[in-house]
């Protein structure tokens, strides 16, 4: 079974928003969170969804996924105190309803800008090589700060920028994480961080360039400019 992970636990304090949480924020009537819900729901082989939540906009999500006609979605669990508490209570739904054989997708809510052939890609590397993380192709130079005070200059042309989904076989991505609880480690920032820490060899797909995480007013302008992308695509043929 290959099961997405829908991470919207967010509170959105870099987007200034003090109605909504950025998720829950909407373009043409639509809140991001359904975009994203969307992609997902209508790939053939996304067999059921999990969605982690702010805890009292429970209830506003079950009525937008009905009104949205989202149906895969087969739990909704509230978020923990970290992001990676979040992602925890997700996969432990996943367990409980689908078994741990099955194939992950941790995806963020406010990501709504992958394509039906990334999800593909993600659910074919986890059957070939066991894991596959998302990423684009480094842009910009990237300066590490060392533990001495000297500064690392990774070379551009081999860094990469993981993004999501980052994806797993549930057994392997669920233990890792208890394994982090049980040594009091609360604070990775994401899975591909966690599972390399504990010797996990990571495998990449490149995905697209537009897939942003939309975290700041700057990022929504750019979400809106690509819908009406796709929209003209669509009407014009180009």
């Amino acid at each position: 079974m290959n099961i997405a992970v829908i991470f919207a636990g967010g509170t959105g304090n870099r987007m200034n928003t003090v109605s909504k949480p950025k998720q829950f924020l909407e373009l043409q009537g639509k809140p991001i969170i359904i975009y994203t819900l969307e992609l997902f729901d209508e790939h053939p082989l996304i067999d059921g969804i999990v969605v982690v939540c702010l805890k009292s906009w429970i209830p506003f999500l079950q009525k937008q996924l009905k009104k949205f006609e989202i149906t895969k979605v087969v739990d909704i669990v509230a978020g923990g105190e970290t992001g990676q508490e979040s992602i925890y209570n997700g996969l432990k739904s996943v367990q409980s309803h689908y078994g741990a054989d099955s194939i992950v997708l941790i995806h963020d809510g406010v990501r709504p800008l992958i394509t039906q052939q990334t999800i593909t890609e993600n659910i074919e590397t986890v059957g070939k090589y066991g894991n596959c993380i998302t990423c684009v192709p480094a842009t910009e130079t990237f300066i590490v700060n060392q533990s001495d005070g000297t500064l690392e200059i990774p070379s551009r042309k081999d860094s990469l920028i993981a993004r999501a989904p980052q994806s797993f076989y549930l057994k392997d991505i669920l233990s890792t994480h208890e394994k982090a609880l049980s040594e009091g480690k609360h604070d990775f920032i994401d899975s591909c961080t966690m599972m390399s820490h504990y010797g996990h060899q990571m495998h990449t797909i490149i995905g697209p360039m537009e897939n942003i995480k939309i975290t700041t007013p700057t990022d929504f302008f750019i979400f809106r400019a690509m819908v009406e992308v796709h929209e003209n695509q669509q009407i014009f043929g180009f």
